[in-house]
């Protein structure tokens, strides 16, 4: 449907914008108005009281999916410096550089302060609210008329609070009519996503991080854990079981030299890898027969089906040892306790779903999923990715609903007391069809919240070709000086972590506060306001009456989760999670009757009932398939790329407005090459390499070591041009980019370089 009006401003948000952006800064009260933490139950608990001006506020790192706590100490009534919460289950006063400099980024001076507008000579120009809501209605209404309602798309984020992406993802569907919309999540988790569903038949993975400790095996496939979640290995680190930490990577990286076992795999080839391990295990009499008889489906056809990988098509195709195939299967075979966990190494891959579900498979086989130290386990990446996924209203309807259920829009709209022809009834297109989509001419407008596209998507050329096919971009962001933000035509300046408040969900399924102990700089708004100038500016507001404040929305979260499998209708608001120090979900209200709280770590599937109707999870396999740009005469050496160091994140938006995190990173990029590829190049370390795709050409300082296998090299994503040489492949399930895998070739650069 598209916005009421005809082009111009409403008389009544001429008449309410002022009073109204000015109620949306204040809404909050004074900063000394604030709940401070004081002891409770679990050593955790939070008491409403008035903050003295000098005093400790406690919230959730705003950063990665670990979720930590964090100390936020005040110097009148401001939070000046953060320290971890020694209190807080997750991390238990452990904080990576990340956490500690977390306040940094808010006082960088290149900040979003006030709306800007792209004028007729094509620079950025500082404008008012009432100017912004203007030129944004118009733009957004111009494009719908012209194109339909689904020419308009929005892309979002894990960044921000789950009650900004509720909000986000309700305003753009129900309320301005917009049919498509996707998060960057898509880039780090969708692969996950799919997989549970499919295996578990919900969204769900299934660990506390209480299983970093009682696994007397883990196995960590494509993690390099120490750098990219470092508190999570310090999570193992604390196992007292002795484990055996095996890990399954092309790369020597920092975890695998730390490991008990480096699985050097050749990129891509870990299908095979594990399905012949599942053939290995199977002949050695390890399946767990009870377990898979009572609890799963499609065993049998799982078993002939990997009959076909046998020992030598294993080593012949993953490039392993038989010595280290032989170790890598006894271990597994002798664990009681046995975890398998996962990141962007899979991921992030052309076939990254079924990766994932081989490693789902040999938990499900083995009986390793239900048990303390067990499981098939996702670690997600972005700090709110989990509620990304279950409340942003993207590709999933509210609460991990489906768009094209009659029955689940018809229970939203009764929920939400809407109407439910305001809900669409078909699925959002994924973020790269949307960009195809942009591309083919059918999407001609983009409202980009809180992310980096123009650095962060794959192929990066690409997408900045794509730019100019737009007739209208906004981009939301902190900064007006990221990459995206200088492409738009119109920038909303947005309050950070510590500037709002709300709740994350991390990767093991736990609601943590977050905490607003600044104010946003200059005329900059949270996400949440912003949303409720929009609703007012396009007339739709009446459908949002009930979201008032951060608070609201999470009731309404409560109300919309209520029997599904993510319930969180147990957690009586705020207050309950200050006092639990955050909570796992599924919390049913029967979870916290009388004021009761569960226990603290919990995993799912203890009774071994899955959310498949049947109640049995479901063994999924298909054959492996090739690389879409393998390796040729040209290009002759494999791209890989990942995190560079735990002090830096993503693309470095804001970690790199940090003085400290900037000396604890790489002052400049270094392309990994092995001994053997620099020496036939003629390249030494510290020289300035060129390395080059068939998309582009960049020039970077090599790095010769045996870290990185032959036949590739390793950069950091952090980098602003690494996504100008990673190749637009993507999973056919779950739409991820298959980041990790690109044909490149190496030569020193040139004087003209």
């Amino acid at each position: 449907m598209a916005i009421e009006g005809d082009g111009s401003m409403t008389s009544r948000w001429r008449k309410n914008a002022d009073a109204l952006a000015k109620l949306v800064r204040n809404h909050e009260g004074p900063l000394t108005q604030e709940l401070v933490r004081k002891p409770g139950r679990f050593g955790l608990g939070q008491v409403p009281s008035r903050l003295a001006p000098d005093a400790v506020a406690r919230s959730v790192c705003g950063f990665c999916s670990t979720g930590c706590g964090l100390k936020l100490h005040l110097r009148d009534g401001v939070a000046c410096n953060v320290s971890p919460d020694p209190d807080y289950p997750v991390n238990r006063g452990m904080a990576c550089p990340k956490g500690w400099e977390v306040l940094s980024p808010l006082d960088a001076d290149d900040r979003a302060t006030q709306p800007l507008v792209r004028t007729d000579d094509g620079s950025l120009a500082p404008t008012t609210w009432p100017e912004a809501m203007r030129h944004f209605t118009e733009g957004v209404r111009g494009v719908q008329q012209a194109h339909g309602d689904a020419a308009f798309a929005f892309l979002g984020t894990g960044q921000m609070p789950t009650e900004e992406l509720a909000f986000l993802g309700a305003l753009s569907k129900f309320g301005l009519g917009m049919v498509h919309g996707d998060g960057n999540t898509r880039q780090c988790m969708a692969t996950a996503v799919v997989s549970y569903k499919e295996s578990f038949g919900f969204d769900a993975p299934p660990y506390s991080y209480q299983d970093f400790e009682d696994s007397d095996v883990l196995v960590l496939v494509g993690s390099n854990l120490c750098i990219a979640h470092p508190i999570l290995w310090e999570r193992i680190c604390r196992n007292p079981h002795d484990p055996r930490i095996i890990v399954v990577d092309p790369r020597r990286t920092e975890t695998a030299e730390a490991a008990t076992q480096h699985v050097p795999l050749r990129p891509k080839s870990d299908l095979v890898l594990f399905y012949g391990l599942a053939k290995a295990l199977i002949e050695r009499g390890c399946v767990d027969e009870a377990f898979v008889a009572a609890h799963t489906t499609g065993f049998e056809a799982f078993a002939d089906f990997v009959a076909a990988f046998d020992e030598d098509r294993v080593l012949a195709e993953t490039g392993i040892d038989a010595s280290a195939f032989a170790r890598l299967v006894d271990t597994i075979a002798e664990g009681e306790r046995v975890s398998f966990w996962w990141t962007m190494g899979v991921n992030q891959s052309h076939e990254g779903v079924r990766v994932a579900q081989s490693l789902i498979d040999l938990a499900l086989l083995t009986g390793n999923i239900g048990r303390p130290g067990t499981g098939a386990n996702s670690i997600t990446g972005q700090c709110n990715a989990m509620g990304s996924r279950l409340f942003s209203n993207t590709t999933n309807l509210l609460g991990g609903r489906d768009f094209t259920c009659e029955t689940d829009r018809a229970d939203v709209a009764r929920l939400l007391d809407i109407p439910v022809e305001r809900i669409p009834s078909e699925r959002s297109l994924a973020y790269d069809e949307i960009l195809e989509a942009v591309r083919e001419g059918r999407i001609r407008g983009l409202w980009i919240v809180a992310t980096n596209s123009a650095h962060s998507w794959i192929d990066q050329n690409d997408f900045r070709e794509l730019r100019e096919k737009l007739d209208f971009l906004v981009v939301q962001d902190m900064y007006a000086s990221t990459e995206t933000a200088e492409m738009a035509d119109l920038v909303l300046p947005a309050a950070g972590w510590g500037e709002k408040d709300g709740t994350f969900i991390n990767s093991e399924r736990r609601v943590g506060r977050i905490r607003k102990v600044r104010r946003a700089p200059g005329e900059a708004l949270a996400d949440f306001q912003i949303f409720r100038l929009v609703a007012n500016a396009a007339g739709c507001d009446d459908l949002f009456e009930r979201w008032k404040t951060p608070e609201d929305v999470f009731d309404l979260m409560r109300t919309l989760s209520r029997g599904r499998p993510c319930d969180i209708s147990g957690i009586e608001g705020y207050r309950m999670l200050e006092e639990s120090g955050g909570m796992q979900w599924p919390v049913p209200e029967s979870a916290t009757v009388d004021g009761a709280m569960p226990e603290q770590e919990r995993r799912l599937f203890a009774d071994g009932r899955f959310f498949h109707e049947d109640g049995r999870a479901r063994f999924i396999f298909e054959a492996p398939r090739a690389v879409a740009e393998p390796t040729d005469e040209a290009f002759p050496l494999v791209l890989l790329t990942g995190r560079g160091s735990s002090a830096q994140w993503h693309t470095e938006t804001r970690t790199g407005k940090s003085p400290t995190l900037r000396k604890l990173a790489p002052a400049e990029s270094q392309l990994e090459i092995h001994p053997d590829d620099a020496s036939r190049a003629g390249i030494a370390t510290g020289d300035r390499v060129a390395v080059a795709s068939r998309r582009d050409r960049l020039v970077v300082r090599a790095r010769v070591t045996t870290v990185v296998p032959r036949g590739s090299v390793f950069l950091a994503m952090h980098d602003a041009r690494t996504n100008r040489l990673t190749h637009a492949s993507f999973d056919p399930y779950s739409h991820q980019p298959s980041y990790k895998h690109a044909a490149v070739c190496i030569e020193p650069a040139t004087a003209v370089d």
